[in-house]
């Protein structure tokens, strides 16, 4: 081999290195951070951004570093890109939520979380690397709402990953997929969700039971904080709600210490059954079909990105949103129905996209010394007549009516998160009445939203208004809705003084004297295989303001579940139940599925059922 040869060699090699480093530009997901520090896993909106992310909630109080190491396949100078956003951009030229990226202990110059208000990849600095590894960290700067979706190495600015080549390099590095079959597939490990899972496994049926967060309760865990609302052990079958006293906190209240929400006794309960796996922080990203029916769903571990494949011949979709409804092609409405349509005289008189809202609960505590809450740049601007003079913000802290619950659910949430840091700003600082609240400091501020209403599934039947205050007959009832028609609004004051963006709700109370549920609203009328619980279940917009509160939506849970082992009993689908086999779920809903130990009274019902 000549000179000239082993030179073009030497050339070609070195282009090749180049063109492999460029090409593999090192991209690491924040949530599979080894240490995630002070910084939460923000997985609420991997619908539409496709995967998680890591959250700086610390209430006005910079977290701790979250870390990770990363390997650098060769020595050289390594442009360092964070996927980000600037979260207050729809309201404030400033940035809430700043932060940086620190390699090997030393900061990149440029502060993160300021570009614009859609998700982008942002420089962070520029750097001289060694070949091997090395330790990279997020630094939070505020303590206030920083955001990091993913941190890219690469040797060429202008070839940075987009979204979608970003989620399959993620995807790539992904551990392996596993497979689980079970008898009964439940998506969403709320109130009814859980229950659903009991009453099936109490029943001989295998579930795999699959949550999105890292603990059962949906809206009543520690993360959300709202009570559990409804009577139970009413109506033609008592026992109904045996189940929902089994897993309930012994104390109601909304946004109460997280210990009143007993995350640990749901767990318990569900531990205890050796016909339930549960998979937690696993979010259905997508179902296999085949003639009709669902033959798999697709979950994937929003820590680690793996993929789990859930085979079941019966599905059940409690998942609040209808996400595994939607995804299997199910039939669903959103927003308000006419007046002319349904009947219904508190139904407005055109259709619209309103929904009720999503709340972002807080509370406060009292301090020994003065506690300082700065105001900041980006806060929006409150006065003496549009201030709340509040230490603890309850269910009526309500955003996001106007705006579509699930497509901007990020904004609704950083509009809740945003007005409570703003309102409290102001009061500490600029308020007549700042003294009186000198001595007071945040405590809590969720950071995951109680959402109301989205979609609704829709079944054989729709429940309607018409039918709860005449109570129609129907022979297919089954667990008592009692709470009130309770329909949301904006605040009409708070309105006016935020532009349209109103932050307070209102509500009506219509009482009504008990309304059995009809089973045929429990399952799919276009999915054969699909049942759901919970406030996706097929109802109108009105009658959502009866069956939505957790006590009921428990009960609805431990229907379906007694319902699943008759599917796998008779080998037969949901709606045929109703039309074959409904005398044998009666008699399994007059025996119940709890565990014979007798429960304190748990019910809240405050201005709800009327008795005659």
């Amino acid at each position: 081999m000549t000179k000239r040869h082993l030179a073009l060699i030497a050339i070609f090699s070195t282009m090749l290195l180049a063109v492999n480093a460029n090409a593999a530009a090192i991209t690491i997901e924040t949530e599979r951070f080894e240490n995630k520090g002070g910084w939460t896993v923000d997985s609420l909106f991997i619908d539409r951004m496709g995967s998680s992310f890591l959250l700086a909630h610390g209430m006005g109080n910079p977290v701790a570093d979250a870390s990770t190491s990363v390997a650098i396949p060769q020595k050289g100078k390594y442009f360092v890109f964070a996927r980000t956003r600037n979260w207050t951009a729809p309201w404030s030229k400033d940035a809430a939520g700043k932060f940086k990226i620190a390699i090997d202990g030393n900061d990149l110059p440029e502060t993160l979380g300021t570009n614009g208000d859609e998700w982008a990849w942002q420089q962070a600095g520029v750097v001289e690397l060694e070949k091997g590894n090395h330790k990279i960290a997020l630094r939070d700067l505020t303590g206030f709402e920083g955001r990091c979706d993913a941190v890219c190495f690469t040797t060429d600015p202008a070839d940075l990953p987009d979204q979608a080549k970003q989620r399959a390099m993620a995807a790539a590095k992904a551990p392996a997929s596993k497979m689980v079959k079970a008898d009964f597939v439940i998506a969403g490990g709320g109130i009814a969700g859980t229950c659903a899972a009991i009453a099936a496994a109490r029943l001989g049926v295998a579930v795999a039971l699959v949550q999105d967060r890292p603990m059962l309760g949906g809206a009543n865990s520690s993360e959300v904080r709202v009570h559990l609302g409804g009577y139970l052990n009413i109506g033609k079958y008592p026992r109904l709600g045996d189940i929902v006293s089994e897993i309930g906190p012994a104390r109601g209240g909304n946004a109460q210490p997280a210990e009143r929400y007993e995350d640990k006794r749901k767990l318990d309960v569900v531990a205890a059954e050796k016909n339930i796996k549960l998979f937690l922080n696993t979010r259905i990203t997508g179902v296999e079909r085949r003639n009709g029916k669902i033959i798999a769903a697709i979950g994937r571990n929003v820590n680690d990105g793996s993929e789990i494949r859930f085979e079941g011949a019966i599905f059940a979709d409690c998942t609040g949103d209808g996400a595994l409804g939607f995804l299997a092609g199910a039939d669903f409405r959103m927003g308000r129905e006419s007046r002319a349509e349904t009947g219904e005289d508190m139904a407005p008189e055109i259709a619209d996209e309103m929904t009720m809202g999503s709340s972002v609960q807080w509370y406060t505590k009292n301090t020994t010394a003065p506690s300082p809450f700065p105001m900041q740049p980006w806060m929006l601007e409150f006065s003496e007549k549009s201030c709340e003079y509040a230490t603890r913000g309850d269910w009526d802290w309500e955003t996001g009516m106007m705006r579509n619950q699930i497509e901007d659910f990020e904004h609704i949430r950083d509009y809740g998160m945003l007005v409570v840091y703003s309102n409290w700003g102001f009061v500490k600082n600029l308020s007549k009445k700042k003294a009186a609240f000198a001595n007071k400091a945040l405590s809590w501020v969720a950071h995951v939203a109680g959402k109301r209403e989205s979609r609704r599934l829709l079944g054989d039947h729709i429940l309607t208004q018409q039918d709860v205050f005449e109570e129609r007959p129907c022979p297919d009832g089954t667990c008592f809705t009692t709470w009130a028609i309770d329909l949301h609004y904006p605040m009409p004051q708070n309105t006016k003084n935020f532009k349209g963006e109103p932050f307070r709700s209102i509500c009506t109370h219509n009482k009504h004297y008990g309304y059995a549920i009809p089973y045929r609203c429990f399952y799919s009328r276009n999915v054969p295989n699909l049942f759901m619980a919970g406030r996706n279940i097929s109802v109108t917009h009105v009658a959502l303001g009866t069956v939505r509160v957790m006590r009921t939506t428990g009960m609805m849970g431990e229907v379906v579940g007694m319902a699943a082992s008759i599917c796998k009993k008779k080998n037969c689908l949901p709606r045929e139940i109703y039309e074959s086999h409904f005398g044998e779920l009666k008699a399994l809903m007059a025996k119940g599925a709890g565990n014979g130990k007798p429960q304190p009274p748990q019910n809240y019902n405050r201005g709800a059922l009327k008795f005659k």
